[in-house]
């Protein structure tokens, strides 16, 4: 790496060598991939969403290509957060990288506990996933309303002693809202997108690819949405913003770090491409060098719209 850039970035006291994260649920819990690249590279990993106990999923088919993307509807299929504790956190502290904690459940209870939990686990922060269904509230999820991101941020908020990052769902009228709802209620930072609701239907069967009916939508046709996203919650909150959605590409990232965020998190392309993640690193590098910046912070929030 050349010493003349500087990648490094602070996100609410959560410090990584450089601004790129895999994604959470694309990236297991790294083992997969440390066959066919350095984990030490890495900014961070955002682990596959856990849940309190062990989870098996939803039943197959569970993913579906699309163009320029995959639906998938995997249902959060995870070890438990225990078995997470003590077999994955000790694999990955082999590696210099900060470690998120993605969590999800059906009641804020469930929340709670887990950030009770990991809170003297070995991990650097939490990302909260927001986009799961709420049973007490009908099933509608915890992130598509001020209010419920509100009382979920703030109740888990009082059990957490790592940065909290609230991982909002772009399934909104507006996530400008969404965001300042987080921040007001003590978040730290926010990452978005999560994936779009979409649907894929087999013609010939007449029934929806998917087993589960519906799905996350997430690739490279997502990202429009994502840029424009993030570029509107970053002009609405101060906290840091964690961008992602479609990115692949070094060129890609750069475009949400002019959008506003500090960092970015790349997922569906690690399926395409196991060494997505340092082909992006290694693209905002040569971006910076090529405009002779020393430090990539020094790009974030810096569009010009045009007048």
């Amino acid at each position: 790496m050349n010493n003349n850039v500087d990648l490094s970035v602070n996100i609410a006291g959560l410090k990584l060598k450089n601004p790129v994260i895999a994604a959470s649920g694309t990236f297991g819990f790294g083992r997969e991939y440390a066959e066919y690249m350095d984990l030490n590279k890495l900014g961070g990993i955002s682990v596959k969403g856990l849940t309190l106990k062990p989870r098996q999923g939803n039943k197959p088919p569970r993913i579906a290509e699309t163009p320029a993307g995959i639906l998938n509807s995997v249902g959060l299929q995870n070890p438990g957060v225990e078995a997470f504790i003590k077999e994955e956190i000790p694999f990955l502290r082999q590696y210099n990288l900060g470690i998120i904690a993605n969590i999800a459940g059906n009641t804020i209870e469930d929340y709670c506990e887990m950030a009770e939990i990991l809170g003297d686990a070995d991990i650097d922060a939490i990302e909260l996933n927001v986009s799961c269904p709420n049973v007490k509230a009908g099933g509608i999820a915890f992130g598509t309303s001020c209010a419920g991101i509100s009382e979920i941020t703030k109740r888990v908020k009082a059990y957490c002693k790592k940065p909290l990052i609230v991982k909002l769902t772009p399934n909104v009228t507006d996530i400008k809202e969404t965001a300042k709802a987080a921040e007001d209620s003590g978040a730290d930072a926010v990452s978005l997108i999560n994936t779009i609701l979409g649907m894929a239907i087999d013609i010939h069967r007449r029934k929806p690819i998917l087993a589960n009916n519906m799905g996350g939508l997430s690739g490279p046709a997502v990202k429009p949405v994502a840029v424009r996203m993030v570029y509107e919650v970053s002009k609405t909150v101060k906290i840091p913003v964690i961008g992602m959605g479609g990115i692949t590409t070094g060129e890609d990232a750069i475009e949400f770090l002019l959008a506003g965020a500090a960092a970015v998190m790349v997922g569906t392309a690690n399926f395409v491409n196991p060494a997505a993640c340092l082909d992006v690193i290694h693209g905002m590098e040569a971006y910076l060098r090529q405009y002779h910046i020393g430090c990539v912070s020094e790009i974030v929030g810096k569009l010009e719209l045009n007048q």
